[in-house]
């Protein structure tokens, strides 16, 4: 009951941007909200039971948000998975298959088994959902599925339009910043899929999920040297991707709530 005191209170007054987000605010919204339009009939009845008025796209954002409360420190590690350099799809997917470190992966496995529970408790409800609405969209940005020695891509220092930040900030915020839009209107102008696309990417896996923002990333530190002055021709070269891999999020996402609630 006192975790569930904390949680009401914390929706009331913790709903403001923090800096050093995954996907940032905005990638977060845009995500959920893509999958908000592919979420069945029964599923949207039973996420309004858990989370009431509050919309998907508003749960996504509370993991990151809640970075401000020590009690919930031990989130931290279910953000992302870092993995060593140059693997190969089989190498990538046969370690998924015995990891048990506490990492993004694992967390969105454990969380939906979880969900599935019929008899799981109003309050864990709440706090199981809005941490995997999260960790499914961190999956798909690729830096978070970076390189241990490099805190995924965190101690890279580069620049922004002569501004210096990291290149995991670059991929978090900045290149979806740049583009100007409300979540509503990116998800608008992003959002558009056939039901074949749909039923392909609905199909994969968590660990095909790695495996593609994995591909993303090893291309990504390929391309990258500390200090690099980053402005419009990264934005034109990575937009593509970006919004890819944002769509894909959210079609992903959408399937793994129906798979749970529908």
């Amino acid at each position: 009951m006192k975790i569930f005191k904390k949680l009401i209170t914390l929706n009331l007054f913790l709903y403001i941007p923090f800096c050093s987000m995954a996907w940032g605010v905005l990638g977060h919204r845009i995500i959920a909200q893509i999958a908000d339009s592919y979420l069945t009939k029964n599923t949207k009845q039973q996420l309004y039971k858990i989370l009431g008025s509050e919309s998907i796209a508003i749960a996504s954002n509370w993991s990151d948000f809640i970075k401000s409360d020590p009690a919930f420190d031990y989130l931290d590690r279910w953000h992302y998975i870092n993995l060593k350099a140059g693997l190969t799809e089989t190498e990538l997917k046969t370690y998924l298959a015995s990891d048990t470190v506490t990492d993004a992966y694992t967390k969105i496995n454990w969380l939906t088994t979880e969900l599935k529970n019929k008899e799981l408790d109003q309050e864990k409800k709440i706090l199981y959902l809005r941490i995997l609405i999260h960790i499914a969209g961190d999956l798909h940005q690729p830096m978070h599925t970076g390189r241990f020695d490099d805190l995924g891509g965190n101690k890279i220092k580069v620049s922004w339009f002569k501004d210096s930040y990291n290149l995991h900030q670059i991929w978090d915020s900045k290149l979806i910043d740049f583009q100007q839009l409300s979540y509503s209107e990116y998800t608008a102008a992003i959002n558009h899929t056939t039901k074949e696309q749909r039923k392909t990417w609905q199909a994969e896996p968590v660990s095909e999920w790695v495996w593609q923002s994995y591909q993303q990333v090893e291309n990504i530190y390929a391309d990258i040297k500390p200090d690099d002055k980053l402005s419009y021709q990264y934005n034109f070269k990575y937009i593509a991707i970006l919004n890819q891999q944002l769509l894909i999020g959210g079609i992903h996402l959408a399937g793994l709530l129906n798979e749970i609630f529908g």
